[in-house]
């Protein structure tokens, strides 16, 4: 497969891809005049188009993204909000699990597979999927929380899994009880095993540097509890990446999550975008998250925004701009526009979509997917059609 021409995200810069066996074969400041692929695509038909890496969702749920955001007040901690909605919203709560897991999680993967997103870190127990069209990443060891799981301690200090890092709710909260908990955890970790701190809004400097990396998720914390982690002041002692959490407390689409985070201004653009591509790649040990030879072909290519310079197009993208979804060198979405581009390509394995109003082809059949999850929950809503 040949790119030609398309400008990487956050710069100007022209450059000019081919895709071998899944993996960037070469990148250029020159066109490609000298070799073919699977497919040439005419830069005539995506001249105004910007690429960046598949994005790396370091934080979901893939399982519980049939929820609506349940929550009616803000919370001193995780806990509070727990209690909380397992009492008021009970009744919705059993409807979306009346849904089998199977269909709730293929869900999950579809809607981040239509933002952009080629690798999710699924948080909980491990999940069983014949999914290839993303990459969901289970090679950690999952923690709930201190006050979740009540073996953690034993978890934690697993010599079995000391190898392993550990993905952990800490510090999600307002209150001392949050605060302290992060202190209890770093206290526990006997082992001194790689820790990935998820929310970290109840964090400080002292405590953020006995973790490997911070997963900041913004939009969560603000739902939550109207507070969001300094990540102006923890990104100086560890690594930040970035996650949604599932639309339980926010918006299925990551590009609203990412652009409240940069509104907050306590990361630099480039930060920001680190930390959904290449920090990402460096903690989960990926090799995706950028675009160089070697790496693994994930690759998302949008529309730039008219009037917006190509610099800033990244964060005003939303999932109808997305022209193409590279995972592994796949194309696993693609825009109408791009459909005479397919030629000699078996389009019986995708499905035509709409997202508003903008026509994809997407791979598998989403719509039986939709039509399966509203037989066991009819009220069930997408953001598509």
């Amino acid at each position: 497969m040949i790119l030609n021409n398309v400008r990487v995200a956050l710069t100007d810069n022209l450059v000019n891809i081919s895709v071998k066996d899944g993996k960037i074969a070469r990148v250029s400041p020159a066109p490609f005049n000298d070799e073919t692929g699977s497919f040439d695509f005419d830069p005539d038909s995506y001249r105004d188009a910007v690429i960046f890496p598949g994005l790396i969702n370091s934080h979901d749920h893939l399982d519980f993204n049939l929820f609506p955001a349940l929550g009616d007040k803000k919370y001193n901690n995780y806990t509070e909000w727990g209690r909380h909605i397992h009492k008021t919203y009970k009744d919705k709560i059993a409807a979306v699990l009346n849904v089998p897991e199977a269909l709730r999680v293929q869900w999950g993967i579809y809607k981040n597979l239509l933002c952009g997103v080629t690798t999710v870190v699924n948080h909980g127990k491990k999940i069983k999927t014949q999914n290839e069209l993303i990459t969901i990443y289970q090679d950690c060891h999952s923690i709930h929380s201190v006050r979740f799981e009540k073996k953690w301690k034993f978890a934690l200090n697993n010599p079995l899994k000391k190898s392993k890092p550990v993905a952990i709710h800490a510090g999600e909260g307002i209150d001392e009880v949050a605060s302290l908990e992060i202190d209890q955890l770093i206290g526990w970790n006997l082992l001194k095993r790689d820790m990935i701190a998820i929310h970290g809004v109840a964090m400080d400097e002292s405590q953020v540097k006995a973790f490997k990396a911070l997963v900041w998720c913004p939009e969560s914390n603000y739902f939550l509890l109207d507070k969001t982690a300094p990540a102006d002041r923890l990104k100086k002692h560890t690594s930040m990446l970035f996650g949604t959490d599932s639309t339980l407390t926010g918006n299925w689409n990551i590009w609203d999550h990412i652009r409240l985070a940069r509104k907050t201004k306590l990361v630099t653009d480039g930060e920001l975008y680190n930390a959904l591509t290449s920090n990402a790649a460096d903690i989960w040990k990926l090799n995706g998250g950028g675009i160089a030879e070697g790496r693994d072909a994930d690759l998302v290519m949008a529309r730039l925004k008219n009037n917006i310079p190509a610099t800033d197009t990244f964060f005003e993208l939303n999932p109808q701009d997305i022209l193409m979804v590279l995972h592994n060198g796949n194309i696993r979405l693609f825009d109408e526009e791009l459909y005479p581009q397919m030629k000699g390509m078996n389009l019986e394995s995708y499905s035509k979509i709409y997202i508003n109003g903008t026509c994809k082809y997407v791979q598998g059949n989403l719509p039986e997917l939709m039509q399966k999850i509203k037989h066991y929950y009819p009220e069930a809503s997408f953001p598509v059609i």
